[in-house]
């Protein structure tokens, strides 16, 4: 890598600290992760080392619930006091393929901390394993235990958000969509960090600038959505690709976080704007200078702390007006 990797542009350059982040792990010399094989990718997921510090939260537990697919392990994090909280259903990053509950300890207690949310972390089943649709499925299936059993997590069934990064942001507004066609739970409220929302499209500028290098180039993208769906026609679902869908009208509202130096920098926009035309109350902020993801890298990326701190602002205000 050398200094013309995601090089300046009118528009703004790339944060130090990100650079130097990309550079560290340039000169590990690690392995592309579109290069190994999914159980290879997953033993050398680099999240846990680098992300947010863990903030004191009134309890953590884990428990298991049946789903449509065997059982669901969710970690359970509960601010103190005597409650009961809203909660949040978080859905972790991964392009569907990598990541675990042990990887966002850090991300799920600050928000829990932070907004006095109880936090509901999914491990949902990875691809190319379990393809889709069963993750959604059983983040669905999630939504629909929460709304039974607020109660014995000290939760309210009557103030649920989804939300998650990357790809479990994607899941988590896909989540808002299956409510809704279904008549399900109500959901008050989505937080999307850096969706992905439009895997059949490859043509967009944030592409063209930012689809090459190390950090989530085209290459990897590609390697995500080829273990993710069995079958590439799947690619234009809008369970895939919400950004597809016909009617994003009477969804939830949203706050989305968009980082700048990022390939799905601009589907998160344009899903952001269709959110709007439709009726539904979004709150997107752009972080200048950040990488996809930068959200979950906080000892490394001290513009994670105040992107958090957004989102947890965001999650008070049901309204979801942060950021307009």
């Amino acid at each position: 890598m050398n200094d013309s990797f995601y090089p300046a542009y009118k528009a703004g350059e790339l944060d130090p600290h990100a650079r130097q982040f990309i550079t560290a792990i340039a000169a590990a010399d690690l392995p592309a992760l579109a290069k190994l094989t999914p159980q290879l990718a997953r033993e050398r997921n680099i999240v846990k080392p680098f992300s947010s510090k863990p903030l004191s939260v009134g309890s953590i537990h884990e428990i298991h619930i049946d789903g449509p697919f065997g059982e669901i392990p969710l970690r359970i994090y509960t601010p103190s006091g005597e409650g009961p909280f809203p909660a949040l259903i978080y859905l972790h990053g991964g392009g569907w393929v990598v990541g675990e509950l042990d990887d966002y300890d850090g991300v799920c207690s600050v928000l829990c901390h932070n907004s006095d949310h109880v936090v509901v972390s999914v491990g949902y089943q990875l691809s190319p394993e379990a393809r889709f649709p069963i993750a959604l499925e059983e983040g669905y299936a999630v939504l629909e235990w929460l709304v039974d059993q607020a109660e014995t997590i000290n939760s309210s069934s009557e103030h649920i958000a989804v939300g998650g990064d990357s790809a479990g942001a994607t899941m988590a507004t896909v989540i808002t969509m299956m409510a809704r066609e279904r008549e399900g739970p109500s959901v008050n409220f989505q937080l999307l960090i850096c969706p992905a929302t439009n895997l059949s499209d490859t043509t967009t500028l944030s592409y063209k600038q930012f689809g090459f290098g190390l950090w989530v180039p085209e290459e990897l993208m590609q390697w995500y959505t080829s273990h993710y769906l069995e079958n590439p026609e799947e690619v234009t679902n809008p369970y895939v690709s919400p950004l597809l869908a016909d009617d994003l009208s009477d969804l939830p509202p949203a706050f989305i976080v968009i980082a700048e130096f990022d390939i799905l920098r601009d589907e998160g926009e344009a899903y952001g704007k269709r959110l709007q035309e439709a009726g539904v109350s979004v709150g997107m902020k752009i972080y200048p200078g950040q990488i996809h993801d930068f959200v979950i890298f906080g000892k490394v990326m001290p513009k994670a702390e105040e992107a958090l701190a957004d989102c947890c602002r965001a999650l008070k205000d049901v309204g979801g007006k942060l950021g307009k």
